[in-house]
């Protein structure tokens, strides 16, 4: 549930601060004085689309922040990591040049986050939403809402998909035989091309490695030799003079046993400097340099960087190349083989498809019956007695016979007056009646939705006189439920709130300001009064409004007698 709505620099409203509470919300007032401002203020709060036309003229920044009851967005915190306590706080900043910041309970969040979010707290019916019954392609999707069958749904969607799944490996199969030569051709050739380099993993960095040690043979034997002979050539090389003073220290070790320690150490020094002597000779024995090795290395390391070039690749992933080069050529090869394959496991899958299809088709038609009756009763009770509504099916046409939402092609169509034929609402409809079907959608469709607050921007579209008295009873019955926020221009809607608010326009000091009034019982009377006889308000208007008002504060409890009576059967 929204309970309070903080907007600073929305348009025309400087500052405001709306509580809502449980049950029915309206806002009144005149044409232009901001009531779809606020309406826009709560679509920007709940991550809708921003521009700077929305900030105050002359405004650095607008905000809005809204708090809703922690109800419905549990899980969405939670896969969030985003701590709530008492509340749920959401809060959107548009800066003067349109970009924007979302916040929920303090913690940075995207717009397309907070659009998430807003989908579990809030359902906004706008004043054009009517007109999307006229729409035939959604209205398979407004049966299977309001169904109960999401294992056959989902059922279905994993066949279809496998079915797509089949059908594109098919389309990879199915080129022509120009093309198929063409790229055959072109997979032997480079598969011939690498088999006859032999790659190596590890090659590469051993050719680089010993190419180094060639580029620098010369320095590297001298730097070995000159090491060698300081450490064994001559009568006075390292070794020699560490082994003899290893003697002299062992023999004066012997009369001063302080010195075993320096003596062992003298020791292990010729002996180190033996073995690194005897490395050094072994490792020049060991030295093989030829031009002709050289050669090889160099051309060996050319062809690498060739092979780079050409095929985009580092060397030592050019062997797992080859393999997928080998397996391409092996599936052209076998292509029809494996295509007859594909073929029989697309025919079974198609008719899994077709099965699982019947099977939510028969669900949909079921659902269909129900959702009938209920439309027709809702109808009825907004003031439309001779009113059919059905749902209308006929197979999908085209050549497997479905699609991704199943085999069924369905459309609404109704007839609003006695001995009228059905036909589509798009023909029959009028706008009025259009709003008043989308309220018993609305209506039946809450029973199974959770979300908790629901919007109606001018509802009243096109609807006078009894019909917007039964309106306003049914949003009336809909905020038993929900609660429900309600722009009207009709003082027939407006009478059955629980809490109502006038928004109005003033200009102070050249400046447009718009402001939002919590009504007393007496500021809804005068309320009425306008809206039925405008800025001229009579005795008689007022008159009429307070008789509006005792009459919907009757039916409320009266309604709330029924309700208790039937709880206690």
């Amino acid at each position: 549930m929204l309970n309070e709505l903080h907007i600073e620099n929305i348009a025309v409203i400087e500052r405001a601060d709306i509580r809502f509470a449980p049950g029915m919300n309206v806002m009144t007032g005149e044409t232009g004085a901001g009531k779809s401002i606020v309406i826009d203020a709560i679509g920007a709060v709940l991550g809708g689309r921003v521009s700077r036309e929305l900030v105050r003229h002359g405004a650095e920044k607008a905000l809005v922040t809204a708090s809703f009851d922690l109800a419905g967005a549990e899980d969405w915190l939670r896969e969030n990591e985003i701590d709530a306590e008492d509340e749920l706080v959401l809060q959107r900043r548009i800066a003067a040049d349109g970009k924007s910041s979302c916040r929920v309970c303090g913690v940075p969040v995207t717009a397309a986050q907070l659009k998430e979010l807003g989908t579990h707290l809030v359902d906004v019916h706008g004043q054009n939403d009517g007109r999307l019954l006229m729409d035939e392609r959604l209205h398979l999707g407004y049966l299977d809402r309001f169904g109960s069958y999401h294992t056959e749904l989902d059922r279905y969607a994993a066949e279809y998909t496998a079915y797509r799944r089949l059908h594109r490996e098919i389309e990879a199969l199915q080129m022509d035989e120009i093309e198929k030569a063409r790229l055959s051709d072109s997979l032997r050739y480079q598969i011939a091309e690498l088999e006859r380099a032999q790659l190596k993993e590890g090659e590469k960095a051993e050719a680089e490695a010993r190419l180094e040690l060639l580029r620098n043979s010369e320095k590297l034997t001298e730097s070995i030799g000159e090491a060698y002979r300081s450490l064994y050539g001559g009568d006075d090389n390292a070794v020699t003079m560490a082994q003899n003073a290893a003697y002299f220290a062992q023999r004066a070790a012997a009369i001063a046993s302080e010195l075993e320690g320096a003596a062992k150490a003298i020791g292990d020094a010729a002996f180190i400097l033996t073995d690194a002597a005897e490395q050094l000779r072994d490792f020049q024995e060991s030295l093989d340099f030829s031009p002709e090795e050289f050669d090889r290395l160099e051309s060996r390391m050319s062809l690498f960087h060739k092979l780079e070039r050409k095929y985009g690749k580092e060397i030592d992933e050019l062997p797992d190349y080859l393999d997928e080069c080998k397996r391409k050529l092996e599936d052209i090869d076998s292509a029809d083989e494996k295509l007859n394959q594909l073929n029989k496991q697309l025919s079974e899958q198609k008719a899994r498809c077709l099965s699982a299809g019947k099977a939510l088709s028969d669900m949909r038609r079921a659902t269909a019956e129900d959702l009938q009756r209920r439309i027709i009763s809702e109808l009825r009770d907004l003031s439309m007695p001779s009113v059919r509504f059905a749902v209308e099916f006929q197979p999908l046409p085209g050549e497997t016979g479905f699609d991704a939402s199943g085999i069924d092609e369905l459309r609404f169509v109704m007839s609003a007056n006695a001995g009228e034929e059905l036909g589509r609402i798009s023909k029959i409809a009028s706008g009025g009646e259009l709003s008043r079907i989308m309220l018993a959608m609305k209506n039946v469709f809450a029973e199974h939705d959770p979300v908790e607050t629901m919007i109606f921007d001018e509802i009243d579209t096109g609807v006078s006189g009894i019909a917007a008295q039964r309106v306003g009873e049914k949003l009336f019955s809909v905020s038993a439920g929900k609660q429900v926020l309600c722009v009207t221009h009709l003082p027939q809607i407006a009478a059955m709130a629980d809490s109502h608010f006038v928004i109005a326009k003033q200009e102070r000091n050249g400046r447009t300001y718009t402001e939002v009034t919590a009504l007393s019982r007496e500021g809804r009377r005068q309320e009425l009064a306008r809206l039925y006889g405008g800025d001229h308000v009579t005795e008689t208007t007022l008159a009429g409004a307070e008789e509006q008002l005792s009459a919907a504060e009757q039916y409320k409890a009266s309604l709330a007698a029924k309700h208790l009576t039937e709880a206690n059967k």
